[in-house]
């Protein structure tokens, strides 16, 4: 008789991290799909009280807004993991890379009056997706903005160590203890609930910067203290003169 044993420890993984992420959804979920349905009768009892019914339906906007964002980062996040190759890459100055994300944030920034300081000129070249590029700094710069004190500054900046290109976003909030450093990139994870419904965050900005850095067969990196504030770094490879105008990129499997 002859026993095949097969290591099926990666698919129990695996298996594991997809109930667990239809879990946390459904539990996201919930909130928004809630507060719809009751600010939905609360405008359908409201009869004629103009004043009530535009404070509900302001509400009932926002409350839509959040759950079509949240859908959003599930279906970016979703599809990031299942990523084997990456497609279409091609050399990027993360130049242009900052400067999208940047403007992408304007608004956001003038709202809370905070400045967003950012180097001019030619930044190093990657090879990779641009779009990804740009939202996982633009996810970076947004939370900076978010978690920062109105009047500071948030600064980005492109260098180059090594062979790696190095994006980092820096801001002067409270800063992230060590024991909450350890989780802020898991899927869903707020340090503060209640500041991250005020901000309109998903709980998944992070993990997206994670997996776009995984595919870039890069990382992230975090250094931060508290009471002074947070820098979140992005590192990959920089591109090379064997890389192609466009081609693809094998994305290296988690480790089990």
């Amino acid at each position: 008789m002859v026993l095949v044993l097969e290591d099926r420890t990666r698919d129990i993984r695996l298996d594991k991290t997809r109930r667990d992420f239809i879990e946390n959804i459904s539990h996201e979920l919930k909130t928004p799909i809630g507060a719809i349905a009751l600010l939905s009768e609360a405008i359908a009892q409201a009869g004629d009280d103009r004043a009530t019914i535009e404070k509900f339906a302001g509400n009932l906007n926002k409350e839509a807004s959040r759950l079509s964002l949240l859908v959003q980062d599930i279906i970016e996040l979703s599809r990031l993991q299942s990523e084997e190759v990456l497609a279409d890459a091609e050399v990027v100055d993360l130049s242009s890379v900052v400067s999208e994300a940047v403007d992408r944030n304007e608004q956001l920034a003038a709202k809370r009056n905070i400045r967003i300081l950012s180097e001019d000129g030619k930044g190093p070249e990657v090879f990779g997706n641009k779009e990804m590029l740009t939202a996982a700094v633009k996810n970076l710069i947004e939370n900076a903005v978010s978690y920062s004190e109105p009047g500071s500054q948030v600064g980005i900046g492109c260098t180059v160590k090594g062979a790696l290109a190095e994006i980092a976003v820096t801001d002067s909030g409270a800063g992230i203890s060590a024991e909450n450093q350890e989780r802020v990139f898991e899927r869903f994870y707020r340090i503060d609930p209640s500041r991250s419904r005020e901000t309109g965050g998903t709980g998944l900005g992070l993990s997206i910067v994670k997996h776009v850095a995984k595919i870039h067969r890069g990382d992230v990196k975090l250094f931060s203290q508290l009471g002074v504030g947070s820098t979140f770094t992005i590192r990959i490879p920089l591109a090379t003169a064997s890389d192609p105008v466009t081609g693809t990129i094998k994305v290296v499997p988690e480790a089990s």
